[in-house]
């Protein structure tokens, strides 16, 4: 996965932490997290915070 997987990252960011807020979570966070996820592979540079509220929506849209 890539940055620009954003539904994708938001999906298995819920499946990782089913116990989270999307809704009240830092972008340093969500970074890490992201960065942890086994499929996902890209620079950890090429995020910001259009890329990370992208993703913060999109989860935030799956937990609904």
């Amino acid at each position: 996965m890539k940055w620009t997987d954003t539904l994708d990252i938001a999906i298995e960011l819920a499946e990782a932490h089913p116990e989270i807020d999307p809704r009240t979570i830092r972008f340093t966070d969500l970074h890490g997290w992201v960065m942890e996820l086994p499929d996902f592979d890209d620079d950890p540079n090429h995020s910001g915070e259009k890329i990370l509220e992208a993703i913060q929506m999109a989860w935030i849209d799956e937990a609904s």
